[in-house]
């Protein structure tokens, strides 16, 4: 009867841990915050007192926006300041503008993605931007079917050129707020499987 009593313990405890959340992942490296612009990205640039070249601009297919006076312009794979420079330089040298006082504020980062795949109500890529989080991204989806396994999130990340790390996250923990959001780059994957009963 003993044995019987240490068999029944032994497999509660099994399913207990089975059905634990996550606890705060410790293989996750910070993530990497890309800002450099790339095609169907969005933003908006300002040159005071000039309203003509005040506008909303899409990085086109071929990496360039169609800038007033100046046609098209290269941006891609350059900084947010590096655009305002490189503006800044060609307005002067056109001898459009004097001294252009340019500001530019990014929207959307159309070109860079964060994949959610699984137990969520409209998988997708969502466009990522800087400081999305875990949570941010599945929201984002339209939330967890209510089969998702909440606990046990897999977060999928490259980190260099050919490395990627996988960890698990419990949402159930963060909405508890009792472990802390988990910051995402471009690129990161994010896997929510259904429940096992």
């Amino acid at each position: 009867m003993q044995y019987c009593g240490v068999v029944v313990a032994c497999s509660f405890a099994l399913l207990v841990g089975c059905t634990a959340e996550a606890g705060p992942p410790r293989n996750l490296p910070p993530p990497e915050q890309s800002t450099i612009v790339g095609p169907d990205d969005l933003f908006e640039i300002t040159v005071l007192g000039e309203k003509d070249l005040t506008h909303e601009f899409q990085v086109q297919p071929d990496g360039t926006i169609d800038f007033p006076y100046l046609s098209r312009v290269k941006v891609e794979g350059l900084e947010p300041q590096e655009v305002v420079d490189v503006l800044r330089k060609k307005l002067t040298e056109g001898k459009i503008l004097a001294d252009p006082q340019i500001t530019l504020i990014v929207k959307q980062y159309n070109s860079k993605k964060v994949l959610v795949t699984g137990a969520v109500q409209k998988p997708d890529s969502v466009a990522w931007n800087p400081g999305m989080t875990l949570v941010d991204a599945i929201s984002r989806c339209g939330w967890f079917t209510q089969l998702a396994d909440t606990g046990h999130v897999t977060l999928i990340r490259r980190v260099g050129k050919s490395r990627t790390i996988k960890a698990t996250v419990s949402v159930d923990a963060i909405t508890h707020h009792t472990q802390e959001d988990i910051p995402l780059q471009p690129a990161d994957t994010i896997s929510i499987e259904q429940r096992v009963f």
